[in-house]
């Protein structure tokens, strides 16, 4: 649809929906039928401020993702859509996606682009259900410091240990000395 010519009324929607894919690490295509503006108000909430829910006609969101590099969303742009264009972390849209729509079925998730590629409904549940990125970040830096501290410990214990042997040496020594000095001393009284 690149040679589709858009009206120029409409042309400005095209464009802000094209700067929306090209500008968004993730956009996610829900229907939203049956949903009351209250709702629709308190998803967008739900979303943060790092996500935009915009109500799109479908043949405008299709001139805008081929516009943007998008190629194989189209069918996923039937029946009444918007679409969720997350700046932020996706895994943290995706679940605020997951409980809206657990709370209003009428929500129903399509499937979505993360990075360019396309993503189904199963593919969005998945990463609703991976914890966000600043955990992950937080497991990291602590496994990472618990290596660190494993480390440390060793090298702290490496001159405990060999100070350890040098005295066990060291009482070796004075021991195996001490008894050669001992049996000598017996061999030269009997010469005596």
């Amino acid at each position: 649809m690149a040679d589709t010519q858009v009206r120029p009324d409409k042309a400005s929607a095209v464009a802000e929906l094209a700067g929306g894919f090209r500008d968004s690490s993730a956009a996610v295509l829900t229907e939203y039928r049956g949903l009351t503006m209250a709702q629709m108000t308190e998803l967008r909430r739900s979303l943060g401020r790092e996500t935009t829910y915009a109500v799109t006609k479908n043949t405008l969101a299709k001139i805008a993702a081929r516009d943007a590099g998008i190629t194989d969303i189209d069918e996923l742009l039937t029946g009444p859509t918007a679409i969720a264009f997350v700046k932020g972390d996706p895994v943290e849209a995706a679940k605020g996606l997951r409980d809206f729509a657990k709370a209003n079925p009428l929500l129903v998730v399509k499937g979505g682009v993360l990075d360019g590629k396309k993503l189904s409904a199963d593919d969005i549940k998945k990463l609703a259900d991976l914890e966000s990125r600043e955990v992950l970040l937080a497991k990291l830096a602590g496994a990472m410091q618990a290596k660190m501290a494993q480390a440390a410990a060793t090298f702290n214990a490496l001159p405990t240990q060999l100070a350890r042997l040098a005295l066990a040496l060291q009482e070796k020594k004075a021991a195996e000395g001490g008894s050669s000095e001992a049996a000598a001393s017996e061999e030269a009284a009997p010469e005596a």
